[in-house]
């Protein structure tokens, strides 16, 4: 199925392909936690406006807080700007863009009246854009009409075609049909236009009962433009007594995997009730989906601006009740940082029963890359709720479980996912496997954790991290190590300049003896990974065991400057700086495999105690000559054979 993207859910459905939900792409997360935090979403800092006087301060702040994405502090500021200054463009528009984008939009249109009244008229394009949509949601046609009569020559090639769409379907608000059709034909004439209005035209056709024409202009394959298209295809094609055909329409949709947006639409067909046309409702919606068109082609660049968010807030002014404008508008507040506001959005769109499992998706996991895993989880929790039927809700609830290191609990939501995806889509079904895997093994459960990384690399048996999951879970249990080398090795092929990959390379050559080989996959990883405290630990252990015991020494001083994960780790690390790594495996190998603890110190000595990480005074010189200061082993060790 082709998808232009060309409206505004068709922008949200383009948004899984970077979907975490915590991350369903092909690189999941490798066998520790990584230690650096994850990228996060831009937080716009909430800013006073405090008052200042002149016109460079409150200008300057609006400037700062525009470029913060701080939409309501750039136009308090900015209108005390034009207080002091009344003739400057560049403040006028930037005032007017804050306005909109802060949801002032009655403010915005005010302004605009007054620079009208003050002799300014709607000079600029964002005047004439904010004048177009006040009259389009008053559904003056005649004065729309007017306007844009008036300046047909005037702007660039997006202006004309954004006039050419408003003028169609003002004419048909107007009720002059024909001439409605007319232009939308005169407007697709404009290079590269011709599906967009193609859609357009289609919706005002259907509204005026020209259901034939309609169908028409969906069929082929415009009709696979957007999702909105499809359900207005399969609407009209139920009107024509084609149900069969809009079945299919939208059973095809679903096989997409996009969402379950059709899904009601869908089973109304199949149940034989009455459909009826409501995509749009008059000529306003069909304005206000003209706006969330240019919104959605805006977001597409690569650094979209306010303007697109402009243009999504004024179609949901335009058709307050327009879900997709109301959609649009959350998920560009999201993008821009402004969660609260976003939040505010996706409230209105829960109180109105729209919520859209696709578009909670996306919040949830913009809400986890802002570090605000608590409203994510929340989140996922009402969704579940409401869809228990979605898979990727559990598996966006499973993933944040996991982040949170609660992977015990983490495991119930992979179940249900798990048992909801038909086993025949094993697209859909590898990485539940995966991350349910991850959380059977964290959670000390390896037997299953196995079963299903094994499951998974059946599916997807080229996926580096899986592979290399399986084979360090293998080494760190000391046992298969010969096949963790394999899967290990295999894993280094596929992603060779993988730091965590390199790293497991390393430690299993260490673990079969093959010490002089770990050194250089081992010191690759340290390139890569330079500030992990595990990799600086086994760079350490390996250049103990060829001899390389000062420099075997200051990987451990690094790994226990950078924090290793659980005490015991560093615990391990202080007792090799004290008394050499052969001294502690003895130990270990004595103690069933577990280093002792350290002795008890009593309470009156414990101040005067030396630093835990400090060598004794006595101890040997750390020189890679002198030997292992516990066995005075000055010789490499030969390798394993």
């Amino acid at each position: 199925m082709k998808l232009l993207h060309l409206l505004a859910l068709a922008a949200l459905i383009a948004l899984p392909a970077t979907l975490p939900a915590a991350a369903q792409d092909d690189t999941p997360p490798p066998p520790r936690p990584v230690l650096d935090a994850p990228p996060q979403a831009p937080v716009a800092p909430k800013r006073d406006t405090p008052l200042t006087r002149s016109l460079a301060g409150p200008y300057l702040a609006g400037r700062v807080a525009a470029t913060d994405n701080a939409f309501e502090a750039a136009s308090d500021y900015y209108l005390r700007a034009l207080e002091t200054d009344r003739n400057s463009p560049f403040l006028n528009d930037s005032t007017l863009i804050s306005l909109v984008a802060a949801g002032r939009v009655d403010r915005a249109i005010a302004l605009v009246d007054q620079f009208a009244a003050e002799g300014e008229g709607a000079k600029s394009p964002i005047a004439r854009l904010i004048q177009r949509a006040r009259l389009a949601e008053e559904q003056d046609w005649d004065a729309l009409l007017a306007v844009i009569e008036a300046e047909r020559s005037k702007g660039e090639q997006q202006e004309k075609l954004l006039d050419g769409m408003l003028r169609a379907w003002a004419l048909l608000g107007a009720g002059r049909a024909a001439e409605a059709d007319a232009a939308f034909v005169e407007t697709a004439k404009i290079r590269g236009v011709e599906t967009l209005v193609g859609y357009h035209r289609a919706l005002s056709k259907a509204l005026v009962g020209d259901l034939e024409a309609a169908a028409g202009l969906l069929a082929g394959d415009s009709a696979e433009q957007s999702l909105v298209g499809l359900i207005a295809h399969a609407e009209i094609l139920a009107l024509l007594d084609r149900r069969d055909e809009a079945i299919a329409l939208l059973e095809q949709v679903q096989q997409e995997g996009l969402d379950d947006i059709a899904g009601e639409k869908l089973a109304l067909l199949k149940s034989g009730e009455p459909v009826q046309f409501d995509v749009v409702s008059g000529p306003r919606d069909g304005i206000a989906q003209v706006f969330l068109t240019f919104a959605t082609l805006l977001s597409n660049d690569v650094d979209p601006g306010p303007l697109a968010l402009v243009h999504a807030r004024l179609a949901s002014h335009i058709a307050p009740d327009m879900a997709d404008a109301r959609l649009m508008v959350a998920q560009m507040l999201q993008l821009a940082g402004q969660f609260d506001a976003a939040e505010a959005q996706f409230d209105r769109l829960r109180e109105s029963g729209d919520m859209r499992p696709l578009a909670e998706l996306v919040r949830i996991d913009t809400l986890a890359r802002a570090g605000r895993i608590e409203d994510a989880e929340r989140a996922a929790r009402t969704l579940t709720e409401a869809r228990p039927q979605i898979a990727q809700g559990w598996i966006a609830l499973g993933d944040l479980l996991r982040q949170q290191d609660r992977w015990a609990e983490a495991v119930a939501p992979y179940d249900r996912a798990i048992a909801l995806i038909d086993p025949a889509d094993t697209d859909s079904l590898w990485f539940p496997l995966y991350a349910r895997a991850i959380a059977f093994e964290r959670s000390g459960n390896f037997e299953r954790a196995e079963t299903d990384l094994k499951a998974a690399l059946e599916i997807r048996p080229d996926n580096a991290q899986m592979l290399n999951y399986l084979g360090y879970s293998y080494v760190d249990r000391g046992e298969n190590l010969d096949l963790a080398l394999r899967l290990i090795e295999q894993a280094v092929e596929l992603s060779p300049d993988d730091g965590y990959i390199l790293d497991s390379l390393g430690w299993v050559l260490y673990r079969l003896g093959r010490y002089q080989e770990a050194v250089e996959p081992q010191e690759r990883a340290l390139a890569q990974m330079s500030n992990d405290p595990l990799v600086n630990d086994h760079m350490g252990d390996i250049y103990w065991k060829v001899g390389r015991k000062r420099e075997a020494r200051m990987q451990w001083q690094r790994a226990l400057s950078f924090k290793p994960e659980t005490e015991d780790e560093a615990y391990r690390i202080r007792a090799k700086l004290e008394r050499g790594l052969d001294a502690v495996l003895a130990e270990e190998a004595a103690n069933g495999g577990k280093l002792p603890p350290p002795p008890a110190v009593p309470e009156e000595t414990s101040a005067d105690a030396a630093p835990a990480d400090a060598a004794p005074e006595d101890a040997a010189p750390e020189n890679a000559t002198t030997g292992d200061a516990a066995t005075g082993d000055d010789a490499d060790p030969p390798p394993a054979e």
